[in-house]
């Protein structure tokens, strides 16, 4: 028996092949797994669990027959969904968790988180994120009609879209620094809580990193994207593989 863990599949209708992949990992694999962890941006984005979406019907129902079999599923919001709520949460049969959360995986603390708190160089997107977070903004956002809030996400994607185009061209060697993690705050991370083991994704750079820290030995598995292939984490009481699919 095996945990699963997952993130940054970026669901869009613009890659059914992708969410085709997916359904299939649910229903071949994920059904007989212990549980499974879904550690953001499981969505390219998400304006609100009442936007009408068939894909994102097809992948409630999903994960709703992986939750039936007896099998957790656990949620964890990222940068590209982090308005993904309760009402799809349910329809899902998910648990939202904190970012981050500490687990026990076959009795040993993890960390898991999405990763983007991880990314502190970036700090005009650390500044986005505390806006976007909080939840009067969220609030109001959620208020609006949906031409609207569609509008808003369409135009916040070709910003970030421009930003990063302009990074590249003018430093790459800058942008691949600033859009990966903070060693330092990786180092605090580690200290703050504890553990000798953390799990996240959005930095899109699958690896495992091995580090030293306060003369603990201590490991940081980053999950890959689904842009191209499904990345996978296979837990078990005898190890962990980092795996395509």
């Amino acid at each position: 028996m095996t945990t699963l863990f997952i993130s940054d599949l970026h669901l869009d209708p613009s890659r059914p092949a992708i969410t085709d992949l997916f359904l299939a990992f649910l229903r071949d694999e994920a059904t007989s797994a212990d549980a499974l962890y879904i550690l953001g941006d499981l969505f390219e984005a998400w304006i609100g669990d009442d936007t009408p979406s068939p894909a994102a019907d097809a992948v409630a129902t999903a994960l709703k027959a992986v939750s039936d079999a007896g099998v957790p599923v656990y949620f964890i919001r990222g940068n590209r969904d982090f308005l993904l709520g309760d009402t799809y949460a349910r329809r899902s049969g998910m648990r939202i968790l904190p970012d981050p959360s500490v687990i026990d995986l076959y009795g040993k603390p993890v960390l898991l988180q999405h990763g983007d708190l991880l990314c502190t160089d970036d700090i005009p997107y650390q500044q986005f994120r505390a806006q976007t977070r909080d939840p009067a903004f969220q609030a109001q956002f959620l208020a609006q009609p949906l031409a609207a809030r569609i509008a808003f996400a369409q135009k916040a994607r070709e910003a970030s879209q421009n930003r990063q185009a302009e990074m590249k061209e003018g430093d790459r060697a800058q942008f691949e620094t600033v859009t990966d993690v903070t060693p330092a705050e990786v180092v605090a991370t580690f200290a703050r809580y504890g553990v000798d083991t953390m799990i996240h994704g959005h930095t899109h750079r699958p690896a495992t990193h091995v580090l030293q820290v306060g003369g603990r030995s201590c490991q940081r598995i980053v999950l890959g994207d689904w842009f191209e292939q499904g990345s996978v984490l296979r837990a078990s009481a005898e190890g962990m593989a980092l795996q395509a699919l």
